[in-house]
């Protein structure tokens, strides 16, 4: 990598963790998608993962009894147990109309939380098995596991520091999972070392600053923002999937 086009990704990679350290989620797909005008994914996704596990571990010591244990563990069970057949779809169907339906169904469910739908209680663990299954199969069809999770916490009533410090630990057990399987893909090499080394100091100021924000927000304002987050990202799912279905 050239000097300008580092200078460009640790700027990418920094405004992207500001995200992930102040709402738990959203750091993959904003790093990718940005980076992705000046590299190509193949170079960066490996060291999306590695750098994902730095940022989790980073914020996971002041998170940990923030934790809702008990809906954490079955959906990760129910990501595991799903993400086989997930990546079964995407050896045989196309991803990009399965991306743009479920863009279309987190924006609407967006929608829906912004107008104040909530649910009286967290979902049990069978609502959790659903929620962790609808996002290993979405992990391994198109490689987006986070909105049915961010949805499963932000349309209950747990508050928005178990749910932000849950996300975190859903995203660091998920990015476990996946890097030994991008390992096995050959795709983990020294190259990828290298460069999630480069991107550390970025990545651990902005998640540094992005945590910093959320210790003094407000749950209401926190609960707007990560919305307009989702939303986003929705979108950007979206343009993925039209960009594609359109060329």
């Amino acid at each position: 990598m050239s000097l300008p086009i580092i200078a460009i990704a640790s700027l990418l990679i920094f405004l992207a963790a500001i995200a992930r350290g102040y709402s738990g989620f959203g750091f993959s797909l904003l790093a990718i998608t940005s980076l992705s005008l000046v590299l190509k994914p193949a170079e960066i996704v490996p060291s999306i993962f590695m750098l994902e596990i730095a940022a989790s571990l980073h914020l996971l010591p002041g998170i940990w009894r923030e934790v809702h244990w008990r809906s954490l563990v079955p959906l990760i069970a129910g990501c595991l147990v799903a993400t086989p057949f997930g990546v079964m779809l995407l050896a045989s169907a196309p991803p990009a109309p399965m991306q743009l339906a479920l863009s279309i169904f987190v924006l609407i469910a967006t929608y829906l939380l912004w107008r104040g739908f909530a649910l009286n209680r967290i979902p049990g663990t069978a609502g959790a098995l659903a929620a962790g299954a609808a996002a290993g199969f979405g992990n391994g069809a198109f490689g987006i596991a986070g909105p049915p999770v961010i949805l499963f916490y932000f349309s209950s009533p747990a508050g928005h520091a178990m749910g932000r410090a849950s996300l975190i630990a859903f995203f660091l057990a998920t990015d476990l999972i996946g890097l030994p399987l991008l390992a096995r893909e050959g795709l983990v090499t020294a190259d990828a070392f290298y460069r999630a080394v480069i991107f550390l100091v970025p990545l651990i100021s902005g998640v540094w600053l992005g945590a910093r924000g959320f210790k003094t927000a407000d749950p209401v304002r926190f609960r707007q923002i990560v919305l307009i987050l989702l939303a986003f990202l929705a979108i950007l799912i979206a343009g993925k999937a039209l960009s594609v279905l359109l060329a």
